[in-house]
């Protein structure tokens, strides 16, 4: 066991006699040739003759080298008590720092950096990186490099300097993607021109590979043209440029357009200053839609609207064109600032108004085919282009105005007669109730409409002042609101009946000239007014019930359903308290009108004796009394007549009974 060493002592050196290190005998002294950045320099300086002394192994001679670096005992007084390393010169020290500097990548992770291929096995390949290990990517990430040998250079991604078993990390898919992100946003800040590879097409457009990224080319950016069918790009190389990154959604889009738009600028501005109105083109149909078509006119566009296809009406433009159609056009006008130019197709063949048989004059029959129907009439075609208008009021000799729809439909087959005819503002007017006979000529109209006459028709129209009812068609006649009933007073006809009703009338008065027929529904019934004047004598007092009041008075429903009015002064109780609506109190007559048919009542002379008076000059005024005779006599003579005809009021009571009930059903 070794001796333990105290404070401060050396342990002496001894001669070690073996094939590590074995004593060098002392012959003679030879030059050793010594390098300055030998780092074992200064124990080359000694002779043979010291180091025989010193008997140093060989083994320590190589520790010397690292001394510095690994911990542990070593007596640097063997080497003239100097520490490893302080015999360099600075100039020699900064030297090798820097041949040690660049034996050693420094790389941090996450960063992209170059590597050398230096093998590859069926699983993985191995790269150089400069790193102090080299680093192994799976052979999945360069499928595509077919041809991939020793000493190729790519790109790597290091995605850990050191893992759980001390191994470099790479990726060169992910350093695909960082790079590509680089290239995109280089390619978008300098409009460069770039190549992709169309892999797939989505909803609205084209996945694109630019660089290793996923790009979505629109639809609308394929082409100047609409392009119907994206299947024929996938799987090809394109040419595109970058027109917007979104970094937040990871989206890249991206436009060929804009690369044929460049071109086809030069082309629009040489047709555009060569255009004339009237000059015929040529053109490729690109597009259709509901209302024209666009023309492909070689570089720009030109609209050919559907009127402008053909003389003929048509609902839409695929009745008579197909997309990618080659057509002959005619510029009708252009605006060279907006750059819209319009196109006819039909101007290029005659009108078929100056082709109309002279045959056709205002009187003449003509048949065709209803290509429009509209709120005011329908569209007659006689032949392309040519059409005339059937008014609604010349589809029947009704009055009363109808929907066009409830006589014809678009596509059928129509005779008309023709009414107006301008062959220089090709406009044409139609009718088809002239051919039938009018109702008003025809010459059993004044004795089938005579006055007195009864009849049955549909009430077709309401107004304020009355309603109109179609006896046939044609044939109308107007019923005044006061001709509706003989005991109501309708404000308007609504009240009384509703238009489709069917209502029995009579005829008051005929103007066969003028179309004009009075009629009347009250008439069917008797005037029960004649009788009502023998029972509403003056001073008689009769039960009624006040269905309305306002500050002029209240409305009054006398028996049998007739009404009569009582002024504000007259509608008080004895008592003074107020007379409210829906009570039903006496009555006494104080003014009977039959040409008026009004009723004036007071319940104020029923209770008071000053109300007789003007009862009785009221009586006075209205009937002339017989000679010898009193105001009483002729009340109590009037009482009487009442009385005595009683079973004729009951007969018309229940007479008018049983046509309200008819009415209402």
């Amino acid at each position: 066991m070794a001796k333990a060493l105290k404070p401060g002592e050396k342990r002496p050196r001894k001669v070690v006699e073996s094939s590590e290190a074995k004593p060098v005998r002392k012959q003679k002294e030879e030059k050793i040739e010594i390098d300055e950045d030998d780092p074992l320099a200064e124990i080359k300086s000694l002779n043979k003759e010291e180091i025989a002394t010193e008997a140093i192994p060989v083994s320590e001679l190589k520790q010397a080298k690292y001394e510095k670096q690994i911990p542990g005992e070593f007596d640097f007084d063997a080497f003239d008590t100097k520490g490893f390393g302080e015999g360099y010169s600075k100039e020699t020290r900064a030297e090798m720092e820097q041949m040690y500097s660049g034996t050693v990548t420094s790389v941090n992770s996450g960063e992209v950096v170059k590597g050398v291929v230096v093998g590859i096995n069926e699983r993985d390949v191995i790269l150089n990186i400069g790193f102090k290990s080299d680093g192994l990517v799976s052979l999945t990430e360069f499928k595509e490099m077919t041809n991939l040998k020793i000493g190729d250079v790519v790109d790597l991604f290091i995605e850990e300097r050191e893992d759980a078993m001390g191994q470099l990390v790479l990726s060169r898919r992910k350093a695909k993607l960082v790079k590509g992100w680089e290239y995109v946003q280089t390619a978008l800040d300098k409009d460069e021109v770039i190549e992709g590879f169309v892999k797939r097409r989505t909803k609205g457009g084209l996945i694109v590979d630019v660089f290793g990224i996923e790009a979505f080319l629109p639809g609308s950016q394929i082409d100047v043209k609409p392009i119907r069918d994206f299947d024929i790009y996938v799987n090809k190389s394109i040419e595109v440029k970058v027109v917007k990154i979104n970094y937040t959604n990871d989206n890249v889009v991206v436009s060929h357009k804009v690369l044929i738009e460049k071109d086809l600028e030069q082309q629009k501005a040489v047709i555009l200053t060569n255009l004339e109105k009237g000059q015929v083109l040529e053109g490729v149909i690109k597009n259709m839609t509901n209302f024209g078509v666009f023309i492909d006119l070689g570089g720009v566009d030109g609209l050919l609207h559907i009127t402008d296809i053909s003389w003929g009406r048509i609902n839409h433009p695929e009745e008579v064109l197909k997309l990618d159609q080659t057509v002959k056009v005619v510029v009708l006008d252009f605006d060279g600032d907006k750059k819209r130019i319009s196109l006819g197709m039909k101007q290029l063949t005659p009108h078929p108004w100056d082709a109309l048989s002279t045959e056709i004059v205002v009187g003449s029959k003509v048949k065709g085919r209803i290509v429009n129907v509209a709120d005011y009439g329908a569209f007659l075609e006689l032949q392309p282009g040519v059409e005339g208008l059937i008014h609604v009021s010349e589809m029947s000799w009704s009055q009363h105005l109808r929907n066009p729809q409830d006589f014809m439909k678009v596509g059928d087959e129509v005779e008309a007669v023709v009414l107006t005819l301008d062959r220089d503002e090709r406009k044409m007017s139609l009718g088809i109730k002239q051919l039938t006979e009018d109702p008003w000529t025809r010459q059993d109209v004044l004795t089938k409409y005579a006055i007195g006459t009864k009849h049955k028709g549909i009430v077709r129209n309401l107004t304020n002042f009355g309603l109109f009812i179609e006896l046939e068609e044609g044939i109308d006649g107007l019923v005044h609101v006061s001709d509706l009933s003989w005991t109501k007073k309708i404000k308007h006809p609504s009240e009384f009946v509703k238009v489709g009703d069917t209502m029995d009338v009579q005829v008051l008065e005929l103007d066969a000239a003028n179309r004009r027929l009075a009629l009347s529904h009250k008439h069917m019934e008797e005037n029960p007014w004649d009788t009502f004047e023998t029972i509403f004598t003056v001073g008689s007092v009769h039960k009624c019930n006040i269905i309305n009041k306002n500050d002029k008075g209240g409305v009054l429903e006398l028996p049998y359903g007739i009404e009569g009015f009582c002024a504000a002064k007259n509608l008080v109780r004895e008592d003074n308290e107020k007379i409210e609506v829906g009570e039903s109190l006496d009555f006494k007559v104080l003014e009977f009108s039959k040409d008026d048919r009004r009723i004036v009542l007071s319940h104020k002379a029923t209770w008071s004796a000053d109300e007789e008076k003007p009862a009785a000059a009221a009586a006075k005024k209205k009937t002339a009394p017989a000679k010898g005779s009193s105001v009483q006599s002729i009340n109590q003579q009037a009482e009487k007549s009442t009385l005595g005809d009683l079973e004729a009021l009951s007969a018309l009571k229940e007479k008018m009974s049983g046509s309200g009930d008819a009415k209402a059903e």
